[in-house]
């Protein structure tokens, strides 16, 4: 199971690990062990996602899925397939998570009579500002 949330987690049937060849550094190793791990997750046939989470992945996530449904994570940072590994994972939750917080809505407010002050004030003192900069009787 991947922690997702709290109530929420995502069984390790519906995920499938797929590995290749890394680019970057290592030496031969590149060129022998297959260290890149590549994360999917079908977020279509998910049973433990509702529709509601669904659509919100689906539309936050849209650049990291493709036409069939499959959001991809992939990591090669490490020499180490373990490693790679359960750095997709990590990513895999935190993308799920941001995906699925809900933002508070903002409630909005009026200005306090000070700050209206404030502001005036200030546009007072900037325009005796620019006034004082201005060449005087130019146009005499």
């Amino acid at each position: 199971m991947i922690p997702i949330s709290d109530g929420l987690e995502i069984p390790d049937g519906e995920v499938d690990f797929t590995v290749s060849r890394s680019g970057g550094p290592g030496g031969q190793n590149v060129n022998k062990v297959s260290t890149r791990v590549t994360l999917q997750f079908n977020v279509d046939s998910s049973t433990v996602l509702s529709p509601e989470q669904r659509l919100q992945i689906r539309s936050k996530l849209s650049s990291r899925i493709n036409k069939d449904g499959i959001l991809q994570v992939t990591s090669q940072r490490t020499r180490s397939q373990e490693l790679n590994r359960a750095d997709t994972v990590k990513r895999f939750a935190e993308l799920l998570n941001a995906a699925l917080h809900r933002e508070v809505p903002r409630i909005p407010t009026r200005a306090t009579l000070s700050a209206r002050i404030q502001r005036v004030e200030e546009k007072k003192k900037r325009t005796e500002i620019k006034k004082a900069r201005a060449k005087k009787d130019w146009d005499e």
